[in-house]
């Protein structure tokens, strides 16, 4: 089993990149792991607090849980993982069954921040990209799939999402072992993925 970290900026195209990489193997060799999964329930908060909920810190997870599932996918053990939504800011009752497979991919803004989950990762990717590219698919995102108006969207923007980023994402860079510029439309940078996983999961066999 080979488990992959893809960290990077809210809207650097990570997204992407694990399509990519998850569209170059069979479906049943890979599983993805989205951190956004493990965002901490609050069903306890008011709603009018939890628009106030700052989601691009790392205390906004569980990363107990997400470590405990990742040990148990290695240890060849399904798991039930959360489902998580960022309309309600809370978790449903039901889980998605998730089944271990040769290929683990762990993505999330925040998955370089944790010392815990970095040593679990044998592959620990960067997609980077630059501020104003993230900001334009911040907003594409979050009207469409989140339900925000461009005005919540750009002040959410200024007062947690970029002083996160420039806090905590863009330090854990430094954690990576390859830097992706230009996201998924890096193709070079996905071949040379692709064959790295390749070779390394050969190892593995």
């Amino acid at each position: 089993m080979l488990i992959i970290g893809i960290a990077g900026g809210s809207g650097s195209g990570k997204s992407t990149v694990v399509r990519r990489i998850t569209d170059s193997f069979r479906a049943s060799d890979v599983v993805v792991i989205p951190q956004d999964s493990y965002y901490r329930d609050q069903s306890s908060v008011s709603v009018e607090d939890r628009k106030k909920l700052n989601l691009d810190h790392p205390d906004a997870i569980e990363w107990d849980l997400l470590i405990e599932h990742l040990g148990k996918l290695r240890n060849g053990e399904s798991i039930q993982q959360p489902i998580y939504s960022y309309i309600t800011c809370t978790r449903a009752a039901e889980t998605n069954t998730v089944h271990p497979a040769k290929i683990i991919i762990v993505e999330g803004i925040l998955i370089f921040t944790c010392a815990k989950l970095r040593d679990l990762l044998d592959i620990k990717i960067f997609v980077d990209a630059d501020a104003d590219d993230r900001v334009l698919r911040i907003i594409a995102r979050d009207t469409v799939e989140r339900g925000k108006s461009v005005s919540d969207v750009m002040i959410r923007y200024e007062e947690t999402v970029k002083p996160m980023h420039l806090q905590f994402i863009e330090p854990s860079k430094r954690y990576a072992d390859i830097i992706v510029p230009q996201g998924g439309h890096n193709v070079v940078a996905i071949d040379i993925l692709n064959s790295l996983i390749e070779k390394n999961i050969r190892h593995t066999e």
